[in-house]
């Protein structure tokens, strides 16, 4: 209970300096990160990749990476809330072009989401096998752990994944410079650790090394 009690506050905290950041830092170090993300290997050798659609503020944009992908001819999937079994659950749906993206309606966050209407017969990254997700948080530490926004959804999706016992997709986080915390993230023992942290000012931090 602690733990939950802490995460609450944490997110509280972020959520203040995150909305004090300014358009053209969040633009700035939205280019400087997706440069970073498009020259990783783990990037360029991937055939199928997820990817959050950002929120209109307070995260890294990947408008770029998204751009680039499709480019590139690989399967991109993105972000799908809906209910199953009266529990809200996330999947991976593929992206058909980019036409397709810019015609996506916002969601109550602003965040452009595909419509139930459009889900029948879409490949899902979930059966299709990805092999890199881009992972968006609150704040991310030097162990790294993620704080998420609370609902538990790409914990959730992991998990999911992790039983259809196959190799696990590179998980590449995109953090902003206040997102990234000196102090520990307080995390239990569903909440997966990333792989990989890319930051706004062009560190990138891999926990492999």
């Amino acid at each position: 209970m602690a733990f939950q009690v802490a995460k609450r506050e944490l997110r509280k905290r972020m959520r203040s300096t995150l909305e004090s950041l300014s358009a053209p830092s969040i633009s700035q170090q939205s280019n400087t990160a997706t440069a970073k993300f498009l020259s990783l290997p783990e990037y360029q050798n991937a055939k199928s990749i997820a990817v959050y659609l950002s929120m209109p503020s307070g995260e890294l944009s990947t408008t770029g990476i998204v751009k680039d992908a499709l480019r590139c001819g690989k399967n991109v999937y993105i972000p799908y809330i809906h209910t199953q079994d009266k529990t809200s659950i996330m999947d991976m749906f593929a992206l058909g072009s980019m036409s397709e993206l810019e015609s996506l309606q916002p969601d109550k966050w602003g965040i452009p989401s595909l419509q139930a209407t459009q889900i029948e017969g879409r490949p899902n990254g979930l059966t299709q096998g990805l092999d890199l997700i881009v992972m968006p948080g609150v704040a991310f530490d030097h162990g790294f752990r993620r704080l998420g926004h609370g609902k538990g959804y790409y914990d959730h999706f992991l998990t999911r994944y992790s039983k259809l016992t196959r190799k696990m997709p590179f998980l590449v986080a995109l953090s902003l410079q206040d997102q990234l915390l000196s102090e520990e993230i307080p995390v239990v023992e569903h909440d997966w650790l990333i792989d990989a942290i890319v930051v706004g000012d062009g560190q990138y931090l891999d926990r492999r090394v």
